[in-house]
């Protein structure tokens, strides 16, 4: 009786976890569309939704500016988040996530040499170059980890990740101190931004990102087993070179995506898998689904905020997620539990 009381209370509690992540995600959805320079109220944001009436100037607020960025958050913010408790299983490293990998200095790279080289400024036209950009800085990362005796171990991806971060974010300063409109048209980008976006650039990645998404809460159990010790997870039955590839290349196609929506956002994908884990424990199954969730709140949350902080001016939601983060390193990095692995 008393284990099926607490066997019980184990699944409620993820349930619970859940269903509180939903219910945040659609407090926070209304309040940004609420709150800007532009004050609107419930009314309003209905009939924005659902009876539209272009010649009124708070619904074409909502309906143009505030729900796109809305909705490139949440989903900006799921990416992140998944990618971070995929990066972070697959890798055993619990500092893993985009921007310590490469990922969003890979982006930042590949998106000022479109608009230095090729003239692209507008964000439907670099979004591919971003996306490319933190797909092969990733892809680097593991196969410079891969080098040498021991295969890819936490320790050599973080060294990696530094290396080709350094190498990339030179190269891009570079480009930048070389051309002053370049700086003028990527400068709002690279510090992380959901302002002025439309849904372009996500309707351009939305069937990869779904495809990703999908892959990715197929892998809890397979995480789970590698979680044990590739030995073990070995032994289950599992194939560890075919499973780190598609594990990463779900988890780089995810940060990627964000990274080409949003700009290269910090500390979403390192901090989110670790308040997931503290709330549903060590089951990827549900860590993945948390994710998601925390991910979405978290970016949103962090908008709203850049449009109060500095009212009526509006601070980049990657300047917040900073702000907020690294706090967060430093306590993991001052963790006990963190300095034994």
């Amino acid at each position: 009786m008393i284990s099926q009381s607490r066997a019980g209370r184990a699944r409620f509690g993820p349930v619970l976890w859940v269903a509180l992540g939903a219910l945040t995600i659609c407090v926070l959805s209304v309040c940004s569309l609420l709150v800007g320079a532009v004050p609107t109220d419930l009314a309003t944001v209905w009939s924005a939704i659902f009876r539209f009436e272009p010649s009124e100037t708070e619904q074409s607020v909502v309906r143009h500016l505030r729900l796109p960025r809305t909705t490139l958050a949440l989903v900006a913010g799921c990416c992140l988040g998944v990618a971070g408790a995929i990066t972070q299983g697959v890798t055993r490293n619990p500092l893993g996530g985009p921007g310590i990998l490469g990922i969003n200095a890979g982006a930042a790279f590949a998106m000022v040499t479109a608009i230095h080289g090729l003239n692209i400024v507008t964000p439907a036209g670099y979004v591919w170059f971003a996306f490319l950009g933190a797909a092969g800085a990733g892809s680097l990362v593991y196969f410079v980890a891969r080098a040498g005796s021991g295969g890819v171990t936490p320790v050599k991806l973080a060294l990696a990740g530094a290396v080709v971060t350094a190498l990339l974010s030179a190269w891009t300063s570079t480009l930048l101190l070389l051309d002053e409109e370049t700086l003028d048209e990527a400068r709002f980008w690279l510090a992380g931004s959901l302002v002025g976006r439309g849904t372009e650039e996500m309707r351009l990645l939305t069937p990869l990102i779904a495809v990703a998404l999908v892959g990715a809460l197929l892998m809890g159990g397979a995480l789970n087993a590698f979680a044990l010790g590739e030995e073990r997870a070995a032994s289950l039955g599992q194939r560890i070179g075919t499973f780190r590839f598609f594990a990463g290349s779900i988890s780089i196609s995810l940060a990627a995506s964000a990274v080409a929506i949003a700009g290269p956002v910090a500390f979403i994908g390192l901090a989110v898998p670790h308040i997931a884990r503290s709330l549903v424990g060590p089951d990827y199954r549900w860590i993945t689904v948390l994710s998601m969730l925390i991910g979405s709140s978290l970016l949103l949350g962090a908008d709203i905020v850049g449009r109060v902080v500095v009212s009526p001016r509006e601070l980049q939601v990657g300047i917040v997620t900073a702000l907020i983060g690294a706090p967060f390193l430093i306590y993991l990095v001052r963790s006990r539990k963190l300095a034994e692995l």
